[in-house]
């Protein structure tokens, strides 16, 4: 019987002994442990990758936090459906698949081809006074979100979101989850000033001081948004289906630790793509022990930073599967 001690091995001396000096190929032979690892195969494959957007409003929102008005939400995702958004133009140029969801944006449903209704409900009530949602309308988006991660048929998957004063979301699920305070956690969003930061910081504080200490999917429930918590579901369901998730900036990685805490194995299918320009997304990187690929200045969210670390996933598999052996390239190897 193989155990992991001997796959471990037997991949580290694949890896060891391509054409190359030890190591030399640094953060790639990092991903294709990741992949290798996740799949369970020495010879992984990575040939497609979906980028899921979730949407869904914040009653948050109503506290002035965010400089975009809530109707914002609903915009974007009329644009994503059109093609022209900043995920649509970096999905086409890396070759990924999209897909968009309503997680729960305000008002009435879509009904329009091409966009997925998974709605729990019209946007989150305000965290301020009371739960965002119920516990077993978190637990809906959650096993929602599970079945969406587990159903992809990508290799890889990349998550995105979009939901005016998710930033504010975010943060507070990071305090919670963490205890890092707000002051680190809270960034200027989609572009507050100083005055508006202040406020934000504000509100979050008092939100927070509403709640004692919290399990993460309580946490969830209290101080998060549907998007979040289904993106999270999603994670969770695709590192059961053994796929590679790509995690992209703040939000993402606030939803990437409330799944970590929640089922701790999804940690291991996790590879972070960037560290974006919020100002609390340092904080959530460290509480997961993670490494990003790429430092870019991005703040957008959609999932943008993670479809831009897809290619370095691309070409850790084709290093994996197709580099040459010292042996197999007649090569003497280092002596």
């Amino acid at each position: 019987m193989t155990t992991d001690t001997d796959f471990a091995a037997a991949l580290q001396h694949k890896i060891d002994f391509k054409t190359k000096p030890l190591g030399s190929l640094g953060r790639i032979e990092d991903l294709a442990t990741v992949m290798a690892t996740v799949q369970g195969t020495l010879s992984p494959r990575m040939d497609g990758c979906e980028l899921t957007i979730f949407a869904a409003d914040h009653g948050i929102a109503a506290e002035g936090v965010s400089k975009f008005p809530q109707e914002v939400t609903r915009q974007m995702v009329l644009n994503y459906l059109a093609g022209g958004a900043g995920a649509n133009a970096f999905a086409r140029a890396v070759g990924a698949r999209m897909k968009v969801v309503d997680a729960g944006i305000a008002g009435e449903p879509f009904g329009l081809e091409g966009l997925i209704e998974r709605r729990i409900g019209a946007g989150t009530k305000s965290f301020l006074h009371e739960p965002a949602m119920s516990a077993e309308d978190c637990a809906r988006a959650l096993e929602e979100g599970r079945k969406l991660g587990a159903e992809s048929p990508a290799d890889a998957v990349a998550y995105g979101e979009m939901g005016i004063a998710n930033t504010a979301s975010a943060a507070a699920l990071g305090h919670k989850l963490t205890g890092v305070g707000l002051d680190i956690l809270v960034g200027r969003g989609t572009g507050l000033d100083d005055d508006g930061l202040t406020h934000k910081r504000q509100v979050l504080e008092r939100a927070a001081a509403r709640t004692a200490d919290l399990g993460p999917q309580e946490a969830l429930a209290q101080y998060g948004g549907f998007e979040i918590a289904m993106m999270a579901g999603a994670m969770i369901g695709a590192a059961e289906a053994k796929k590679v998730i790509i995690v992209d900036g703040f939000i993402a990685t606030s939803a990437a630790l409330a799944a970590a805490r929640i089922v701790p194995a999804t940690r291991a299918a996790m590879v972070f793509s960037h560290r974006s320009e919020e100002q609390g997304h340092g904080a959530l990187l460290d509480a997961l022990g993670a490494e990003p690929l790429l430092r870019l200045g991005l703040r957008l969210g959609e999932g943008t930073g993670a479809l831009l670390a897809w290619p370095l996933l691309k070409a850790a598999g084709e290093m994996l599967n197709t580099m040459a052996s010292f042996d197999d390239a007649g090569v003497t190897g280092p002596q």
